[in-house]
């Protein structure tokens, strides 16, 4: 009983060092981050992941950074190395959680980071991909904030690239803002961010 016991205890205290070594390790990774050091922090995701085989979060950050630092970037070679790498993150962390809304909604973006650096190439063979991918992830979650914020821009964009009217579009932007208020991550290092961009943009709406 006694060796049960002193099993037991190593058993948690291995579970909670390792935790201890996440946390740290994704703290530190978001200080890297918003300290505007994106590959240092983008590799220290990546080697996260690899201690945490079963964890998508890392996957998943390490992806949306090499998709946010495409946006803007002019050289093709450069991009699609980004995006490609990005598309590697975002297999992987599909293959550990399916069928999750904020990894369908980091997708949409790296579809729409090709569509932003040629819509004349892209936007034929993206678009309808994108459209399904927002469309999946608001029957799975149509209370996720970045799901409901994510389509209403990507609506807007299109409207603006066509010469339409976007105004419609901002009620769902306003809609948006109102989950993100009362939105809980399940833990400190799930997805919670998009609220001050839709803020951004739904000043663009009352102008």
């Amino acid at each position: 009983m006694k060796h049960l016991i002193i099993i037991a205890a190593l058993l948690v205290s291995g579970i909670m060092h390792a935790q201890t070594n996440y946390e740290k390790g994704m703290q530190k990774a978001f200080q890297l981050w918003g300290s505007n050091q994106p590959t240092e922090a983008a590799n220290l995701f990546e080697r996260i992941a690899k201690a945490e085989p079963d964890n998508w979060l890392p996957l998943y950050y390490a992806a949306q950074i090499n998709i946010v630092n495409s946006f803007g970037e002019k050289d093709e070679e450069k991009l699609s190395a980004k995006l490609k790498k990005a598309q590697n993150l975002i297999n992987d962390a599909t293959a550990i959680s399916k069928d999750n809304p904020e990894i369908l909604v980091l997708q949409a973006l790296l579809h729409t980071a090709w569509v932003a650096y040629d819509g004349a190439t892209y936007g034929m063979t993206l678009s309808g991909k994108v459209v399904e991918l927002y469309a999946k992830a608001a029957q799975l979650a149509p209370k996720n904030p970045r799901v409901v914020f994510s389509k209403a821009e990507w609506d807007m964009g299109g409207a603006r690239y066509f010469g339409q009217d976007t105004t419609p579009f901002c009620k769902d932007i306003e809609r948006s803002i109102e989950l993100f208020a009362n939105f809980k991550p399940e833990t400190p290092f799930h997805p919670n961010w998009g609220k001050e961009r839709a803020e951004q943009v739904l000043k663009s709406c009352e102008k």
